[in-house]
């Protein structure tokens, strides 16, 4: 998949482009049924599939107070897309320039001129322009007048209460450590992405040495607990890198409570002599085991992880 940081990378005589526009906020399952759509009109056109998306939310520039936390950072993204088989992505830099391009200079300058576009696919809820005065309707008259067709894609929703599948409902299970449902909707498991830095190695002094990853991680960090899932450690030389089953803990460890800020760490199972420090791994969350809690001594905390690495065990060695 290419990548271009904008209409400026983009070569002559690119295209022409089936474009899918949106966030992609963690790339799930709504987004990936835009993108599907996308690749067959592409097949139909002989054309190419081509996302455009934001380097940001782009509330972080027009609404920093309203603006939520990511579900997945840029490299995350990026690998994301990648996976659904698409042909390139355009990440365009949201700053205050771009929010202050009108819809028509925005369809003109980012779809029509660089990619060659000749149909474009977008959610339901999409805005683009200065203050929000692209719709999908402006769109349309924007097509006919430049000569691209447009498709509204409708929303994925649940059957049963007919919930639309939003980055906000992931948000939401993530917060609770619902860690399996927003699988569900994710179509894999959340996860975040980053380097692996030496901590306080007190899981090595009571023996179960972990992996600390970087406070400056991708992704969204689920509730507060103990989770069974993978570590992915990819300085493995492989391109899909080195899967490990872990037991992970997030938190600010309460039984010591000396740590300032939330941390993931992952305890690789049965491997205590890995070295990764400095890898950039990817921790996949499957099943939360239990909530974080304080305990009276040593002996009980020991206790208790020998029993999480058990149970972490159980639900791996069930999939």
């Amino acid at each position: 998949m290419i990548v271009f940081r904008g209409p400026a990378e983009v070569p002559e005589g690119f295209g022409p482009s089936v474009v899918a526009i949106g966030k992609f906020d963690g790339v799930h399952a709504g987004h990936r049924v835009l993108l599907e759509r996308a690749k067959v009109d592409a097949a139909e056109r002989g054309a190419k599939v081509v996302a455009v998306t934001f380097d940001r939310n782009p509330l972080a520039v027009l609404r920093p107070e309203r603006c939520p936390e990511d579900l997945v950072g840029i490299t995350q993204k990026l690998r994301l897309l990648a996976d659904t088989g698409i042909d390139a992505v355009m990440v365009l830099t949201f700053d205050d320039a771009l929010a202050a391009l009108g819809a028509r200079e925005f369809v003109s300058d980012v779809l029509v001129a660089p990619l060659a576009t000749c149909a474009v696919l977008v959610g339901n809820d999409f805005r683009f322009g200065r203050g929000g005065e692209g719709t999908p309707e402006v769109l349309a008259d924007l097509g006919r007048t430049f000569g691209f067709d447009v498709d509204v894609v409708d929303d994925v929703r649940s059957i049963g209460e007919g919930r639309r599948v939003s980055s906000t409902w992931v948000r939401e299970l993530l917060a609770v450590g619902d860690v399996e449902t927003a699988a569900k909707l994710l179509g894999r498991p959340s996860a975040v992405w980053g380097e692996v830095v030496h901590g306080l190695k007190r899981g090595r002094e009571l023996g179960f040495p972990t992996a600390n990853l970087s406070p400056r991680l991708e992704g969204f960090v689920p509730a507060d607990g103990v989770y069974a899932g993978w570590l992915v450690d990819e300085a493995s030389g492989l391109r899909s890198g080195i899967r490990y089953p872990a037991a992970i803990s997030v938190g600010t460890n309460p039984t010591f409570d000396d740590v300032a800020h939330r941390q993931v760490e992952a305890y690789v199972l049965d491997e205590s002599a890995l070295d990764l420090y400095g890898h950039d791994v990817e921790v996949q969350f499957v099943s939360r085991v239990r909530g974080m809690v304080a305990f009276s001594d040593i002996d009980a905390l020991t206790r208790q992880m020998s029993d999480d690495v058990a149970r972490v065990r159980q639900v791996l060695d069930a999939l």
